[in-house]
């Protein structure tokens, strides 16, 4: 069943709480089996140096812009920077976690779909991490960058990569930052119907900009992301039907279907009593 033919009362109640605890633990368990397989790939530094150079040098080849135009841009005033590190370290999560919740309560079918696509494009991402590791730009004296989230703040990094327990920072490709932030926005398109759907992909935009600008991701790091989100869409299958645009879901729900209930008619008996309208009875018909 769809969210917009599921009855209300299926949606409260034991079995309900129970569903959403299911689901809470489900992703949470994904994120930690997410955590620890980029440990993994922690202690390889030397072949991430290396990688990074190649990718740096396939930009080049590629005629990619510098890295370093987008960051001198931020450079312009502090502020500016503050609040592309705050983004970077700040925005990722939560909005992906508010963007679940969202969909699990009011469109349930589109919520399995982008849970599964999340799903393959998070596992796709760990394995290309195992495989190629990567430094960010940051760390890479060919690029001539700062580390915008250690010299300006914050920054959700320790200050000696090697020995940053709490995340792998060898681990830029793909750009998950952006991948998510993609997903986000195509899936807010889907399951909604406002004109005005499409702002929704400023924040893989501005997630782009701020990945890139604070130097903790190539743009080639995007470019992957996007192309193992393309292939997740394409492996998993898109919730059928749209939202209703002007139409509320009880309104939906009330008519099987969600065909219109047949307009009353007024009754011969006099004013303000009406009478659902007949239907025509074919001509010929055997009674």
């Amino acid at each position: 069943m769809t969210s917009h033919t599921t009855p209300a009362g299926a949606r409260t109640g034991p079995g309900a709480r129970r569903r959403l605890i299911r689901e809470l633990l489900l992703v949470l368990s994904l994120f930690a089996v997410y955590k620890f397989g980029r440990t993994l790939a922690t202690g390889r530094t030397d072949e991430a140096f290396r990688n990074a150079a190649r990718v740096w040098d396939a930009e080049r080849t590629l005629h990619l812009p510098g890295e370093g135009l987008v960051q001198r841009l931020l450079l312009h005033g502090d502020a500016l920077v503050h609040t592309a590190n705050t983004y970077y370290a700040a925005v990722h999560f939560p909005a992906t976690v508010l963007f679940l919740v969202w969909l699990y309560l009011r469109r349930p079918a589109h919520y399995l779909w982008t849970r599964r696509v999340l799903a393959v494009l998070t596992g796709a991402a760990l394995v290309i991490h195992l495989a190629f590791p990567l430094a960010p730009p940051r760390m890479l004296g060919a690029a001539h960058l700062i580390d915008t989230g250690q010299v300006y703040g914050p920054t959700v990094y320790g200050a000696a990569p090697a020995a940053d327990t709490m995340a792998n920072q060898f681990a830029a490709m793909p750009s998950l930052h952006f991948g998510w932030a993609l997903m986000l926005a195509l899936g807010m398109i889907a399951a909604t119907s406002s004109r005005w759907r499409a702002l929704w992909l400023l924040h893989p935009l501005v997630t782009l900009l701020v990945v890139v600008g604070t130097a903790n991701h190539y743009w080639l790091d995007a470019v992957v992301a996007t192309l193992l989100l393309g292939a997740a869409l394409w492996l998993v299958p898109r919730p059928v039907g749209r939202p209703l645009a002007g139409r509320s879901l009880v309104a939906r729900r009330s008519v099987p279907g969600g065909r219109p209930a047949p307009a009353p008619v007024p009754a011969a008996g006099g004013a303000g009593t009406v009478r659902p309208a007949e239907p025509v009875e074919p001509v010929g018909a055997v009674r």
